[in-house]
């Protein structure tokens, strides 16, 4: 055990510290001009002040949830929620502050070379990345180490004590379990805040500063007359690289708990038949107790091996000499991390007693990820047909464009589900339910890369939006442009990764709940759902049904509270350009800090009903209607959910690459009829593919999770069928 956690502690702090010395890097680089700087100085002040906003909110919550946690059980367990939320918090932080010193530093590299300009731009990404890394790590590593005692083999046990009194809430469980699990539980809720809040704050400045600007008024994006185009850097910043962060990182340490607590439970019921012939699957039998640590910390060990495969890929992109073929670059670095991340699996495989099943579901889920992300690509990148289809099909005005768009988003879901339908069932032939878990572990063991490539993408976007803000020469803003337009494909394989990967952190998590539901003080049962079952059948069909309801509640609000958002800073940009007309002609600058300020009101304000309906659903569910009506809501959940995500996040990625592929100057170009369908088109795409999926993914692992912490305080038959 010392050994297997000394060496992911090691690995977390060499992660960890990439990210500082990246970020020393990125701060000794020239910022540019007085404008760059003045420009840069209100992004990281508008940034840093709405993150600060919610963290204040997020503390609270926290606090309290905390406290319940520890009255419902144990310190420990308290003690581990605040621990994951506070690492979360943390990563989002740390990611945000280093893409805000990057962006000016980005525009100035790029008035000398392109390939200067990536190598500020991917350094500033690489410090998210290798923090979201590090930190998740790193973090559940001190938490098993502090609490061993709590996963030691020779006392692990069902624990039993009763709530308050209630009537059939006995709570059976393992604490080891229950720890992990609140360390889960901890970074998932602050990434829901995170992405709530950030995509509320970034579509709604985004869509404001488009309608009026680009649609009324005729002016360049990024143009700095628009009082609202710091609040729109801001949001790339707090949406896109905070809240991307946040999300990975919950996703990334939900993977990893999910296959411990499954492996925890299974080694509690080893005498029960049925498990020992899943322990046969994985080559283990009499011999489980000698085998232990190898059975419970291998997912530990196969994403710290996954944390050195990204610091290598890293290398490789970071200090590459090539100046064409940057996207190659990315790409190719992206490979180098899952290929080594592969042969480290199958190293530490080869080292344990257990047999190739888990290395297997772990390929299994690296390939599924890939192809969904390939998939992603295909459905929203310029490059293809459907795209390319829709942007001509603006000519025809905005309703057609959107219709087109949302037909694009529907038939994009098609090969994702098929993906992952044939790999749940193929993982699952493996191994039952842990093998499915280690499908989801290793499509998120690389997560350091694919968070490093990703949040290149909004510094690059920045980068471009400085460029023209300062007014410097048109070969800047082209290069910045470049890196934009490699971030917008990159971005788009990154968010079909998010969904597939969501899709099995979430089957993982469901299937830890399950076995966290079937343990009972006195025997440890392979879980199943009663679909059929007369006593508890109907239940589990009606939480099947309410499951799927709920996400399009949770989406319906977010999609409100930026349209409301966005209201606000219509009228606010419209009242600014009326009063005071030197704006427009370029004598005067717009009042960018009230713009920045309705945004940030508006994304913390409204962020906090989704986030409380996020929570609070699974457990009035589970402790008024039962376990197996729970497990049914979160099926049904997961099930909706996934096909939502995907239409929404290429639903809404075709109808922005087929306005940018307009603007570069096909079907009119920028100005023409179908230019300006395509920014409406836009606008309703930007709150779908920046608010609403990257939401549903981290709202099923966010629900699971809660379950998975609170299933033995749910009855087994609710209180009104006994």
């Amino acid at each position: 055990m010392g050994l297997m956690l000394g060496a992911a502690a090691l690995v977390s702090v060499a992660a960890l510290a990439w990210s500082a010395y990246a970020t020393y890097w990125v701060a000794r680089r020239d910022p540019g001009t007085e404008r760059m700087r003045e420009i840069q100085g209100y992004i990281r002040e508008g940034a840093w002040a709405f993150m600060l906003a919610e963290a204040r909110v997020m503390a609270i919550t926290l606090a309290v949830v905390g406290a319940v946690l520890w009255a419902l059980f144990y310190w420990e367990v308290a003690v581990a929620f605040w621990v994951g939320s506070g690492l979360a918090m943390a990563a989002g932080f740390i990611g945000m502050n280093a893409a805000t010193l990057a962006n000016a530093r980005t525009t100035h590299a790029a008035r000398t070379s392109f390939k200067q300009a990536l190598n500020v731009a991917f350094s500033g990404g690489s410090v998210m990345g290798m923090a979201v890394a590090g930190l998740a790590v790193g973090g559940l590593a001190l938490v098993i180490w502090l609490f061993r005692r709590e996963f030691d083999p020779g006392i692990l046990y069902i624990h039993t004590k009763t709530i308050f009194g209630i009537p059939g809430a006995d709570v059976n469980f393992i604490k080891g379990a229950l720890i992990v699990s609140a360390y889960s539980a901890g970074a998932s809720l602050v990434a829901l805040f995170d992405r709530v809040g950030g995509g509320i704050y970034t579509k709604a400045a985004d869509m404001a500063a488009d309608l009026v600007g680009k649609v009324e008024l005729k002016i360049p994006e990024d143009d700095p007359r628009n009082p609202a185009t710091i609040a729109d850097n801001v949001g790339d910043n707090v949406g896109d690289v905070g809240g991307l962060g946040a999300d990975l990182l919950e996703s990334f340490v939900g993977a990893v708990i999910s296959a411990i607590v499954i492996s925890l439970y299974i080694y509690v019921g080893r005498g029960n038949p049925d498990i020992q012939g899943l322990l046969a699957k994985f080559g283990l039998g009499e011999n489980i107790t000698q085998d232990f640590w190898w059975f419970a910390l291998l997912p530990i060990l196969y994403v710290t091996g996954g944390i050195v495969a990204c610091l290598i890929a890293i290398a490789y992109i970071r200090f590459s000499r090539r100046e064409q073929g940057t996207q190659g670059i990315l790409m190719n670095g992206t490979r180098l991390g899952a290929l080594l991340t592969a042969g480290f699996a199958a190293l530490f495989t080869w080292l344990s007693p257990l047999n190739f099943v888990p290395f297997y579901a772990a390929i299994l889920g690296i390939v599924s990820g890939i192809a969904i992300g390939f998939v992603s690509e295909y459905y929203t990148s310029s490059r293809y047909k459907p795209t390319r289809d829709l942007a001509k099909a603006y000519q025809s005005g905005a309703a057609v464009g959107v219709t087109e768009g949302m037909a694009v988003g529907m038939m994009s879901a098609l090969w994702p589900c098929l993906i992952i339908a044939v790999a749940t069932v193929v993982a699952y032939q493996m191994g039952g339910l842990l093998a499915v878990a280690y499908a989801a572990l290793g499509m998120l063991s690389f997560v350091g890369m694919t968070v490093s490539v990703d949040s290149y993408g909004p510094i690059g976007d920045n980068a471009a939006g400085i460029a023209t803000m300062a007014k410097l020469d048109p070969s800047v803003r082209e290069r910045t442009d470049q890196l934009d337009a490699i971030g917008n494909t990159t971005a788009a394989i990154g968010k079909g990764f998010a969904i597939g990967s969501a899709a099995f952190a979430a089957l993982g998590l469901i299937a830890a709940y399950l076995w966290s539901a079937a343990g009972r003080a006195d025997e440890v049962h392979v879980p199943d759902i009663p679909i059929i079952n007369p006593t508890v059948g109907g239940m589990v069909v009606a939480g099947l049904i309410v499951g799927a309801m709920v996400t399009y509640v949770f989406s319906a609000l977010l999609i409100r509270a930026v349209s409301r958002t966005a209201d606000v800073m219509v009228q606010e940009i419209r009242r600014q350009f009326r009063d005071n007309p030197k704006i427009m002609s370029g004598e005067e600058s717009p009042d960018y800090r009230r713009c920045i300020t309705i945004t940030a009101h508006g994304g913390v304000r409204r962020m906090v009903l989704p986030s409380l309906l996020a929570l609070g659903m699974p457990l009035f569910v589970g402790l008024l209607f039962g376990r197996y009506t729970l497990a049914g809501f979160l099926v049904g959940a997961l099930l909706s959910a996934i096909m939502l995500a995907i239409y929404c996040g290429n639903a809404g990625g075709a109808m922005d690459n087929a306005k940018k592929y307009v603007e570069e100057g096909h079907f009119g170009g920028k100005g023409s009829e179908a230019h300006a369908a395509g920014v409406i088109a836009d606008t309703v795409g930007d709150p779908l593919k920046d608010t609403v999926g990257p939401s549903l993914d981290i709202l099923i692992k966010l629900m699971s999770v809660i379950s998975l912490l609170f299933a033995s305080l749910f009855p087994v038959i609710p209180f009104f069928m006994r």
